[in-house]
Parts: C-alpha cells; sequence; structure tokens
C-alpha cells in the first residue's frame, strides 16, 4: 500500500472517534470568557497596547501556553488508543503493512486534527469579538489577514511539539503515563521563554511566538525579535529525530 492509503484508512477511524468533538472544548472554554469580562479589556494596567489587541492576545495566551499541547496529548493518546481497542494493533500487524507508514500517517492525522482546531479557534475568536464589539460598542476585530497568519506561525510552532509527544505515545505504553508526562511538560513553558535556550523546548514554541506578537502590538514590554538561528535548524532536528524514533518504535513493543 502507498502512504496514501494509509492515511485514508486513518482518516476512516477518526471519524467514528469523538475526536472532533473534544477538540471544540478547549476552543468554546477560552474564548467564552472573553466575551463575559469584555468590559475589563479596556483595563490594560498601563500597558501601551490596543484593546482589540489586547482582546486577541488574551485569548490567545491560554490557548498557546496550554491548551494546544493539551489538545496535542489527548489527540496522540486517542489515536494510539484506537488500535489497542480489541487488540486492533495486533490484527494489523499481522497483516503485510509497513509499520513505518503507518505510524507517519497517524503523525499526520494527528496535524491536520491540529489545524482543525486552529481553524476552530480563528472562527471562536471571530464570533467571539464580533459580539463583544457590540455588547461594549467597539470593534475589537483585527484584520483577517493578521488574524489567520498569527495563528498560522502558531500551528507551525506546535508541530515540533507534537512529534515529541508522538514519539512518548509509542514507548509509554500507559495512557495515564502518556498524559502525565505530556502535562508535566506543558508548566515549565512558561519559564523557559523567558531564557536564552527556549528554543531547546518545543513545548513552549506556540507561546514564545505569541508573546513576541505581545510584544509589537506592547511596545516595550516583551522582545519582538525573534532568533531564527539556531531555532529553525533545532526544531526541525527535534521534529526528524522524534519521528524517526517513533517509526523504529512503532509496533515493536506489540510484537513481543
Amino acid at each position: 500500500m502507498n502512504f496514501s492509503t494509509y492515511l485514508a484508512m486513518e482518516l476512516k477511524k477518526i471519524k467514528r472517534s469523538k475526536i472532533l468533538l473534544l477538540l471544540c472544548v478547549p476552543v468554546i472554554m477560552m474564548w467564552l470568557p472573553s466575551i463575559i469580562n469584555s468590559d475589563k479589556i479596556f483595563d490594560t494596567q498601563q500597558i501601551p497596547i490596543s484593546p482589540e489587541h489586547n482582546f486577541f492576545i488574551q485569548g490567545f495566551m491560554g490557548m498557546s501556553w496550554f491548551m494546544i499541547p493539551a489538545s496535542l496529548i489527548i489527540c496522540v493518546v486517542l489515536l494510539n488508543q484506537t488500535e489497542q481497542r480489541s487488540r486492533g494493533i495486533l490484527k494489523m500487524l499481522s497483516l503485510p503493512i509497513n509499520t513505518r507508514k503507518l505510524c507517519l500517517a497517524k503523525f499526520v492525522v494527528l496535524l491536520l486534527l491540529a489545524g482543525m482546531q486552529m481553524l476552530m479557534t480563528i472562527a471562536a475568536y471571530m464570533v467571539s469579538a464580533f459580539i463583544a464589539s457590540h455588547l461594549q460598542d467597539y470593534s475589537f476585530l483585527l484584520e483577517p489577514s493578521y488574524v489567520c497568519s498569527t495563528v498560522f506561525y502558531l500551528y507551525l510552532a506546535a508541530i515540533p511539539m507534537a512529534a515529541v509527544f508522538w514519539m512518548l505515545v509509542v514507548f509509554l505504553k500507559s495512557p495515564i503515563f502518556s498524559v502525565g508526562i505530556g502535562l508535566a511538560s506543558i508548566v515549565p513553558s512558561v519559564l523557559m521563554i523567558n531564557t536564552k535556550v527556549w528554543w531547546g523546548y518545543p513545548m513552549s514554541y506556540p507561546f514564545y511566538l505569541l508573546m513576541v506578537e505581545y510584544g509589537k502590538a506592547a511596545k516595550g514590554i516583551y522582545e519582538t525579535q525573534i532568533s531564527w538561528l539556531p531555532w529553525i535548524p533545532v526544531a526541525v532536528g527535534i521534529t526528524i529525530v522524534s519521528l524517526a524514533v517513533s517509526c523504529v518504535g512503532f509496533g515493536r513493543f506489540e510484537r513481543r
């Protein structure tokens, strides 16, 4: 089978699952408070930032720091568990399949799910900003091109983190350990973005990019320049190594 066949097979599996519904929950949780507390957006505490940018940054702060990583953790565990039910992975491995292609197909599905959640987030922002604008008689809506490009960069920044989480779930067969270690790895990202070696910790990438946007919107509060070197080579290296290790280890435990 070619790679597209594996990918189509994996997409059929998630149609029967409730993963997409689960991805909606954090999006609603992040943007509903923004509508309820829209009157407080004007209180910038003497920070030189416009209300519309403050609305955008505050809404995405929880998403980039916690909800995006947490959603990736939930997705990798659920994608892995689809093969564990009824010993499905053993049935798959008994067939003449390429485990590396299967592993990569699952990872691509993970990225597609993450992309769908990002689209949901953009839609939720637009709706919440529209409602808040009418409630406060002030336009909180930013240019769609700015919103989409910022969210797209957050999505790209989350790919190395997704690769690391996928590697963990391949080797940690207990979903409890996978979720526990994954959630524990989120917390240090707040500290890591303020160090010179933030680029070595992929869980901090989306949050770091958002803080850079915060620095651009509120001048003098945070740095506005990104050190592309050594960040990009390190991020690419982490992604490739994590995927390579995942492909090598995928299915080995079940074959023993």
